[in-house]
């Protein structure tokens, strides 16, 4: 699995979450941008057959931890660090409505 192949994983998508089910910060992130009324596209990296690979790729694009790692219209935001770090400054919602994930 390339970087490539990961950017394809987001194409069209307004927020995709690449996740583990045990991971209970990729937990976090999903009921937080759920919360919102946003439909993540979600791919637990444990139950895919190339997860291993999306980590490396997933690595190699600029994540500091694997997973969780959320891309929003397209972009990488990063982990759950950075996402909090939007939810505070109150950036996260006008984010969502630029990748058209929500329109409230």
């Amino acid at each position: 699995m390339t970087v490539d192949a990961v950017m394809k994983m987001i194409r069209d998508k307004p927020v995709v979450i690449f996740s583990k089910t045990s991971c209970c910060m990729s937990h976090t992130v999903k009921t937080l941008i759920s919360s919102y009324g946003a439909n993540p596209t979600v791919y637990e990296l444990d139950e895919i057959s190339q997860g291993g690979d999306i980590e490396r790729a997933l690595i190699q694009l600029g994540c500091s931890v694997a997973v969780p790692a959320v891309f929003i219209g397209q972009r990488l935001v990063g982990g759950t660090n950075e996402l909090m770090s939007l939810q505070v400054r109150g950036r996260l919602v006008p984010l969502l409505r630029e990748a058209r994930a929500i329109w409230v």
